[in-house]
């Protein structure tokens, strides 16, 4: 089992790094479970995708829980999305998704959300830090808490994703591919567009543990491009394993990003008078994005990369729609996090309303050139902060002279550099991109 980690954003928290393991679990279900308890907190719900680990995982972290005194609701297989909406509606206190999102199976991670189905509050998350280093005392009997089964949990998602969009929507005619990525949407997602009235045939909808995310879903579209076009189906839609990101396929296979589907759902939003306030990016948005919001005089800011960022602007400013290239979109005027089929439908439903093609649609924005490169380095390194690494940032953004830009920021995953490099000058972008890896992977050698 590799090392995960540990955080309020599911992979990294302000808690630091641990190894995820049966032991930690029971601890960190225990820890949770008696900082709920100290803030009036009984009632937790849990889900997770479809990972093999996430058994395992669960079976300790409901007996931490339990031992603490919470009640503990099982939801099995659920989006993560679906864990913040379903904690709403069963009036728990707080949710917990064991998932990894979109890594492979063999990493795992945990994401807290709130009653009101949000991120918790500073001082609960404190309270867990405190008492993942304290020792582990069990209530008494009488106090143990309880455990139930959800088992109508995917229905009541289902029709929280199909209220999104107004009652007399009818997507007949529509043929879609669904990438489901072996993941935690593989049987609500085809569902509810089905529901909804389109044709759907539905790609890598068959987990058994090891399987999610392997060489299919959001980030890895082959598969799907190659379907949408054997099948001559209008567009592709794939999912990431948590179900929180999205990314689509037009009819001619181009790939469609996040950037693209947020301009989409913002120039719908505008058109009808609904768009409140404007739309948040991240660092690493296309500058396409902004240009083209820009000439429709729609606001736009960058939040950092990560949608717990995304959503604490969105938040700050009271604007509803922000999201990632990568394909987390958030939709504040249905629900409180990210939602990839949520988001999926808001496309659709915009596609529809226009009379247009996804193809036509994404014609809206005019993307940069921006060339992003992973690089490895030792744990113990800092690339950012190299002398070496800095004077080559500097070298290059001044040569670009203001008509591109240099990002550098490190993954939340894994020991990676990110190197992006966007501009006007699509081989000039690419060589940047190219040189700044190479000295990066030099100080890291």
């Amino acid at each position: 089992m590799s090392r995960k980690y540990f955080g309020t954003d599911g992979i990294r928290g302000r808690v630091g790094v641990y190894p995820i393991t049966p032991d930690f679990m029971l601890k960190l279900g225990w820890a949770a479970g008696m900082a709920f308890r100290q803030h009036g907190i009984c009632k937790v719900l849990v889900g997770k995708d479809t990972r093999i680990s996430g058994y395992m995982f669960e079976s300790a972290l409901e007996a931490g829980l339990s031992a603490a005194g919470a009640d503990v609701m099982l939801l099995g297989p659920m989006p993560t999305p679906a864990i913040a909406y379903l904690t709403r509606t069963f009036h728990a206190q707080a949710g917990i998704v064991i998932s990894a999102s979109h890594n492979p199976h063999y990493d795992n991670g945990i994401k807290f959300f709130s009653g009101a189905g949000t991120k918790l509050p500073d001082e609960i998350e404190l309270l867990i830090e405190q008492l993942l280093d304290a020792p582990m005392e069990v209530v008494d009997s009488a106090q143990l808490g309880k455990v139930s089964r959800i088992n109508d949990a995917a229905g009541r998602y289902i029709e929280f994703c199909k209220s999104s969009v107004p009652t007399s929507t009818d997507f007949a005619g529509l043929k879609l591919v669904l990438d489901c990525a072996n993941g935690a949407a593989y049987k609500v997602a085809p569902s509810v567009f089905r529901e909804l009235g389109a044709q759907v045939s539905v790609l890598s909808a068959q987990p058994n543990g090891l399987n999610i995310n392997d060489q299919c879903g959001s980030t890895h579209l082959q598969t799907l491009q190659a379907a949408v076009l054997a099948e001559r189906a209008d567009l592709g839609i794939a999912f990431d394993g948590d179900a929180d990101r999205v990314l689509m396929v037009d009819h001619a296979g181009a790939v469609v990003d996040g950037d693209e589907l947020l301009f989409i759902i913002a120039r719908d939003l505008q058109e009808r008078g609904r768009l409140q306030g404007g739309v948040v990016g991240t660092l690493m948005s296309n500058l396409g994005l902004e240009l083209a919001l820009a000439q429709r005089a729609i606001p736009f800011v960058r939040a950092g990369v990560g949608d717990r960022y995304v959503i604490a602007e969105l938040q700050e400013r009271n604007w509803q729609l922000g999201g990632e290239n990568s394909g987390h979109i958030v939709c504040f005027q249905h629900t409180t996090t990210g939602d990839a089929i949520i988001a999926a439908l808001q496309v659709l439903l915009a596609l529809k309303r226009a009379g247009v093609s996804l193809a036509e649609a994404r014609g809206g924005v005019q993307k940069c050139p921006q060339v992003l490169i992973n690089v490895r380095f030792a744990g113990g390194i800092d690339p950012l902060e190299h002398p070496q690494v800095k004077a080559a940032c500097a070298d290059v953004t001044e040569r670009m002279a203001g008509r591109g830009r240099v990002l550098l920021r490190k993954s939340g995953t894994e020991p990676l550099l990110r190197v992006m490099v966007e501009g006007e000058d699509g081989a000039q972008v690419r060589a940047y991109a190219e040189l700044l890896a190479d000295v990066v992977t030099q100080v890291c050698a």
